[in-house]
């Protein structure tokens, strides 16, 4: 089967299935908000299963040791929609901090906002910064990790966007554990593409950073340089595989 074949065949079977878990979401509303998190992360977990039979998209962790035991805030590099789909395998129960557009969208969007998101007005400035840390620090409590990806949209391969300062202020004002991490997603999933390429994606997890006593710029500077720096060494040793192959 062709690559276009299977990635026509993922997005025929995600639009099948989505509207019917989408049932099973709403049917959650009255459990407490990590028990329906539980449930509603089911539907993500299928299509990574999807991902891997239908389009051979399959992953690797480097540096499971380093997750923390007690909820932390992650912030990422954001390539691809997968990330979306496989932190929530990967990392323990999690809210994200988003843009609220993203909750209107049809059937995944109101899935979105059943799992407490953090939904943010991008343009609100400070008012943007306060919300990320009162409604950060309550999800913390709650036993949520928070995931945050500094860049604000997925980039490119290759690419670099600005890191924001928003995941090290809620950082330093919540005094729980950084864990950076670097994966080479847009490789097999690009932003908005159609086509999904077989292949093994790489996702490193950093020592995780205290930010206790720092500033949100150096603690953002920090989180920046360790991912740049991954992602080159992520894509310095695919391409050493490559010409070994």
């Amino acid at each position: 089967m062709t690559i276009v074949l299977r990635s026509a065949l993922y997005i025929v079977l995600q639009i099948v299935i989505t509207p019917v878990y989408a049932l099973i979401v709403f049917a959650t509303f009255p459990l407490a908000p990590i028990d329906r998190y539980r449930i509603i992360s089911g539907w993500a977990h299928m299509m990574l299963y999807l991902l891997r039979i239908v389009c051979g998209i399959r992953y690797r962790v480097l540096g499971l040791e380093h997750i923390p035991e007690t909820p932390s805030i992650v912030l990422s590099k954001h390539q691809s929609a997968w990330e979306t789909l496989a932190f929530q395998q990967i990392f323990p129960p999690q809210v994200w901090v988003l843009k609220k557009e993203l909750l209107f969208v049809p059937f995944f969007g109101w899935g979105l906002a059943m799992t407490n998101p953090i939904a943010i007005d991008r343009s609100s400035g400070k008012a943007a910064l306060k919300q990320i840390v009162e409604q950060g620090k309550d999800r913390l409590k709650q036993g949520f990790w928070i995931i945050i990806f500094p860049e604000g949209t997925r980039i490119a391969p290759g690419k670099k966007g600005k890191y924001r300062i928003g995941g090290a202020w809620l950082g330093t004002h919540a005094g729980v554990p950084i864990v950076p991490v670097a994966h080479n997603a847009g490789e097999f999933w690009g932003r908005n593409a159609f086509i999904k390429r077989p292949g093994t994606i790489t996702v490193s997890i950093g020592p995780p950073i205290d930010p206790t006593g720092m500033e949100p710029d150096d603690l953002n500077a920090m989180v920046e340089a360790w991912i740049e720096t991954e992602m080159s060494r992520i894509d310095e040793q695919k391409q050493k595989v490559a010409a070994y192959e």
